[in-house]
């Protein structure tokens, strides 16, 4: 089987660092790389503004400080995804309120994300699940509150109404984490079409420095920044990432087409506005994902039941741990009949998806169509044998 991590780093990265290195400026607060990749980056997506970041998350937490959550107010997100999508808005001293999700695709339910809003609700924090683009701007309109988009397994997703996922809230936050799309080892990017949100990131950034020539600090910040180093590779990646996606959508739609006629076996609907991060399939009963999954795996296919050990609101950082100190504070704030709802049984769709019908297949842009037709083969053998 292929190499399941793919990455296509080569000449065009090594040249880039080198360019780097030979400038002898690594910061970008000085230098013009991470500057050029943040006006690439908005000129793809077609907004007026992007800002780098040191991670995914880091440009989360740009997002959800730019929004400017109170203590104790809410932000509506999904139990299925990375820790990295709820930490952001704890450090900001909001609560993490989850709603259920889709029984075939993991993301949000739009109907259960409504009926989560509440008095503090301040934001939704949309996740795109393996790539799949989920719809939750009418919701997000209907209760007046900004809708954040977590794209860092999206790249060049897109909406049914054929718009590129990140552009459709008020911010758009990406990851160049080692294992996604593209790469820089680490790093992020929040992209706006707001102006006030824009500066608010870039300054959350940099510890709320607007570097206009005075040494000042004119609100909280962290340092996020990205460097010189990073932002040349990344530059590199971004440039390749169209070649990726499609590549990746072409061996998805091979695939999809190899099982179409499959019983009890639900894939994604819409192969070409995927990005297709990982391959996901769901199961219909008595199939199980962890007895699908380890005869895959015997086979020499790189599948996973379930994606995470645990749903988010079973993470013990919520349902137990301390947040601050000794306290969990935020999570004690709102009143009792609005403590957020943790721990197991809370979202009974979730929790099903991940202990017994969600399977997910390593998936990248390096994969053949041998290889492909070698994963078709193995699941066929597991669901049906």
């Amino acid at each position: 089987m292929a190499d399941a991590s793919g990455r296509t780093l080569g000449t065009e990265e090594l040249e880039a660092v080198a360019r780097v290195l030979r400038s002898g400026m690594l910061s970008s607060v000085w230098g013009t790389e991470v500057r050029a990749l943040e006006r690439e980056m908005a000129d793809r997506h077609g907004v007026s503004h992007a800002v780098a970041a040191s991670s995914g998350t880091a440009a989360l937490h740009l997002a959800v400080a730019a929004v400017a959550p109170d203590p104790g107010d809410e932000i509506i997100t999904s139990p299925i995804s990375d820790f990295g999508t709820v930490a952001p808005i704890l450090a900001q001293n909001a609560v993490p309120v989850f709603a259920d999700v889709d029984p075939l695709t993991g993301n949000l339910d739009p109907e259960a994300v409504a009926a989560a809003i509440g008095p503090r609700t301040r934001a939704i924090l949309a996740v795109h699940l393996f790539g799949a683009a989920v719809d939750l701007r009418e919701v997000a309109d209907a209760a007046g509150v900004p809708l954040i988009e977590d794209c860092a397994q999206a790249w060049l997703a897109r909406y049914p109404d054929g718009r590129l996922v990140g552009t459709a809230g008020a911010v758009g936050c990406f990851s160049l984490q080692q294992w996604k799309h593209i790469t820089c080892g680490d790093g992020g990017l929040a992209i706006t079409d707001d102006a006030v949100l824009a500066r608010r990131m870039r300054l959350f950034a940099d510890k709320g420095w607007p570097r206009d020539g005075a040494r000042r600090h004119v609100s909280l910040g962290l340092n996020y920044r990205m460097t010189e180093l990073a932002g040349a590779v990344a530059r590199a990646q971004l440039g390749k990432l169209p070649r990726v996606l499609a590549d990746r959508r072409r061996t998805a739609r091979r695939l999809a087409v190899a099982l179409a006629d499959l019983p009890g076996v639900h894939l994604p609907s819409d192969v070409d506005a995927h990005a297709w991060w990982l391959f996901p399939i769901v199961l219909d009963p008595p199939l199980t994902n962890h007895e699908v999954a380890g005869k895959l795996a015997a086979a020499g296919v790189p599948a996973r039941a379930g994606y995470l050990d645990l749903p988010l609101h079973c993470a013990p950082a919520l349902t137990e741990a301390p947040v601050y100190g000794s306290s969990r504070f935020p999570l004690t704030v709102p009143p009792a009949d609005r403590l957020p709802v943790y721990g197991p049984g809370a979202f009974p769709v979730t929790e099903r998806m991940l202990a017994r019908t969600l399977l997910v297949i390593d998936w990248n842009e390096r994969y053949t169509d041998d290889h492909v037709d070698e994963i078709a083969r193995a699941v066929r053998t597991a669901v049906t044998g």
